[in-house]
């Protein structure tokens, strides 16, 4: 009579075997629930600095967004504008304040900012006076008030052209656009000033270049400059043609210009 057992083989050494040669699982990145702890442990590693969203790319956007937001609540952060934040520090003077060097490199990152007013004539040599409040000028439509401080006055929407200019072109403007109220100069100084920084490097025939973005006074000004200038009558022809023969202009102190009456400065 034959005889038989049965054999459990799913017990067998080979499928213990089998299953310790099974790779390993690829560790996954931080889960939304670890997101939080994540950015929390990195901010403390810190002192005082400025924080983006941008600063977290390897974790999951709205994760971080709201991990942020979080730490607002919590008083460890500031929200100074949207996606940057800053965290301060306690010091023998009170809580830290972000640096104006950084924050006004960040206000200006991807937007074209311009001295305007008092202190654009300031940086042209027209005056000493510092305005007691920034003024600014940008071709964007807005700028972050929580940036570039709430008491700044800020002019928009400069022509589009502006953004293809220099710091320095940008402040002529500026200052012809003011009729050069802001200068401390006497007129005729004024004037002298005026005439030499348009020489230097081109500068006039590079504002030129944009003139038809402009008021119709701002060209006439560059016309009656461009006269002063020596510069050619083709240049001046094409801005006189710009302009309705018969509006009249207020020059300001440019309008002791010899050449203000031919351009339509009013008297």
């Amino acid at each position: 009579m034959s005889s038989f057992f049965a054999k459990k083989l799913d017990s067998s050494p080979g499928r213990r075997d089998l299953a310790r040669m099974k790779p390993k699982a690829t560790p996954q990145p931080p889960k939304r629930r670890r997101t939080a702890a994540v950015v929390r442990e990195r901010i403390g590693r810190h002192g005082a600095r400025l924080w983006q969203l941008a600063d977290f790319r390897d974790l999951p956007f709205l994760a971080v967004a709201q991990a942020l937001s979080r730490l607002t609540r919590d008083g460890m952060l500031e929200r100074l504008s949207k996606g940057v934040y800053y965290r301060g520090t306690h010091t023998s003077l009170g809580r830290s304040r972000p640096n104006p060097a950084a924050i006004e490199a960040l206000a200006s990152r991807g937007k074209s900012i311009f001295p305007s007013g008092t202190s654009a004539a300031n940086s042209l040599g027209f005056t000493t006076q510092n305005p007691a409040h920034p003024e600014i000028s940008t071709s964007d439509m807005s700028l972050p008030k929580k940036l570039i401080g709430p008491e700044a006055r800020v002019h928009t929407r400069r022509p589009p052209a502006w953004k293809g200019i220099s710091g320095f072109e940008a402040a002529m403007l500026e200052f012809l656009r003011r009729r050069g109220r802001d200068s401390e100069l006497s007129p005729n100084k004024t004037i002298g000033r005026t005439l030499q920084l348009l020489a230097k490097d081109n500068c006039y025939d590079r504002l030129l270049a944009i003139a038809g973005t402009e008021p119709p006074r701002v060209r006439a000004l560059l016309g009656a400059l461009g006269e002063e200038l020596k510069q050619s009558s083709m240049k001046l022809r094409r801005l006189r043609s710009s302009l309705n023969p018969y509006s009249r202009f207020d020059f300001g102190l440019f309008a002791h210009l010899s050449k203000a009456p031919l351009w339509n400065a009013k008297r």
